[in-house]
């Protein structure tokens, strides 16, 4: 069919632009042709069934990118077809890594594009993405890395940060977007992502809606969006995070995430690829950071812009660590609400709010803050006993007001015979300006609930219980201001 009637109706189908679709040519020349004279109109185009071997897709504004049934869009490998991703921008990013700090060198990318959606039931499958890259030049260590690694070998952590020149010529992310503008992804799957399988920067009303994403590092990270929704996605990520708001300083300059809501998605931290194929399987305990496996959603670790108007509800999280707040960077964290959510086999904290002093930034970066967190609703089973719900601002720097309103824990495996509790030390190290994970502190002397250095604390239809022998008390609260509780049974050993 001549160009000028696909012109006509709308739709530019990759393969008359020279598309093969057989997994050996490469087709990413033919899709930006595609791109680009869709582009000119503002239309669709079409991937039919294939096996499509690509190296970096570049979207422009106004284009619609169409998966039909069966159609695979293949991350091609430099080392094994002869080509290479495009280059990554100029090094720019010192307070963040390698890959928070680049967008092009990715399967799909776009920079300032708008009226963009991608959807269909295709597939994604980064086959020769890297899910390594180098860390940040932040020079002051002590918050960069958890503490879990911290026996890790020079060679163990330079096999996860490669140095950059290692870079040359790979992808490191599915889709990047930066600094986007009214754009929808929808529908498809992605397979082993890379570093990001979605990372969207700077983005403004964005919609991610019914993916299936099974990765080996973040799932989708929204660093500095505003006005954004993530909805009916399935994330599975053991190695790192399912889906993560962060407000970095990618983009030269603090600013905040904020309004964005997640809302009814599922994430876990399955064998990967178990999630895709069905099987769920759960044989890997941990994570290349040396805790367990991770597969959450958080706000954090970068924070420099700090986040507003968050809202978590009716979302579930199975074989992966819990719900975790965090602003360790000088950004404020207020107006967050974690509503109607769903825990088991909860491998670290099933709660955890953390203010911090990283100061990960610029000279003059100061201390951040958090008020009004709203947590509500929550079952959560299965937990990891060593860690109870913590809550841990600064001393002279409390978390302002937080609230926890009908909350169900059960800490232990049903159906095990009770065990031991874990050793705890009564006084805890402060780690102020330590990376911040649920492990950092070690077992804490409380099995429900931890918090310190909190000014208002609301706790209303607050139920937990172990399985466990515990010796250790089930709350304690170390200079917390002012706390009210009501309705708060505790039950030991499961009665």
């Amino acid at each position: 069919m001549p160009r000028s009637v696909l012109a006509a109706q709308g739709r530019f189908d990759v393969r008359h632009f020279g598309a093969k679709g057989d997994g050996v040519a490469i087709d990413s020349p033919a899709f930006n042709a595609a791109i680009a004279e869709a582009a000119r109109i503002g239309g669709t185009v079409v991937v039919p069934k294939g096996r499509y071997l690509c190296f970096s897709i570049r979207l422009r504004s106004r284009i619609r990118l169409l998966f039909e049934h069966g159609a695979t869009i293949i991350a091609a490998d430099p080392a094994l077809h002869g080509g290479s991703y495009d280059p990554p921008e100029p090094a720019s990013g010192l307070y963040q890594d390698f890959g928070h700090s680049h967008w092009r060198n990715s399967l799909i990318w776009g920079e300032d594009v708008e009226n963009v959606v991608i959807e269909g039931s295709g597939l994604i499958h980064g086959l020769g993405l890297t899910r390594d890259g180098p860390g940040a030049r932040w020079q002051a260590q002590a918050g960069e890395r958890p503490l879990s690694m911290q026996g890790m070998s020079a060679r163990e952590i330079g096999l996860l940060e490669p140095a950059i020149a290692a870079m040359d010529g790979k992808g490191n992310k599915a889709i990047a977007l930066k600094r986007g503008r009214n754009i929808r992804l929808s529908g498809f799957t992605v397979s082993k992502g890379g570093h990001f399988a979605i990372l969207a920067t700077g983005t403004r009303g964005l919609v991610i809606e019914d993916l299936t994403i099974d990765t080996d590092r973040d799932g989708i990270d929204l660093d500095c969006v505003q006005d954004t929704v993530v909805r009916g996605c399935k994330v599975n990520s053991p190695n790192d995070d399912g889906i993560v708001v962060k407000s970095s300083l990618a983009l030269g300059e603090p600013i905040a995430a904020q309004n964005v809501v997640i809302r009814d998605c599922a994430v876990s931290g399955y064998d990967m690829g178990t999630l895709i194929d069905g099987t769920r399987t759960r044989t890997q305990k941990f994570a290349p950071d040396r805790d367990r496996v991770t597969g959450r959603i958080k706000l954090g670790t970068e924070s420099n812009g700090g986040y507003r108007n968050v809202k978590v509800q009716d979302c579930s999280f199975t074989h992966c660590r819990g719900l975790a707040l965090e602003t360790v960077d000088g950004g404020m964290m207020e107006n967050i609400v974690a509503t109607r959510l769903t825990m088991r086999d909860v491998t670290t904290a099933p709660l955890f709010v953390r203010l911090g002093d990283r100061r990960r930034g610029p000279d003059g970066t100061g201390i951040g803050g958090v008020r009004q967190v709203l947590l509500s609703e929550i079952d959560a089973r299965g937990i990891d006993p060593r860690f109870p719900a913590a809550f841990a601002g600064l001393a002279g720097r409390p978390i302002e007001s937080l609230v926890m309103r009908d909350i169900h824990l059960v800490y232990g495996e049903a159906g095990t015979v009770p065990g031991s509790a874990p050793q705890a030390e009564e006084n805890i190290a402060e780690l102020a300006a330590a990376y911040p994970e649920p492990s950092m502190f070690g077992v804490l002397p409380a099995w429900a609930l931890w918090a310190r250095h909190v000014e208002r604390l609301t706790v209303d239809k607050f139920h937990a219980e172990t399985l466990l022998h515990e010796v250790r008390r089930p709350i304690r609260l170390e200079n917390v201001a002012f706390s009210a509780f009501s309705n708060t049974p505790l039950h030991k050993n499961g009665d």
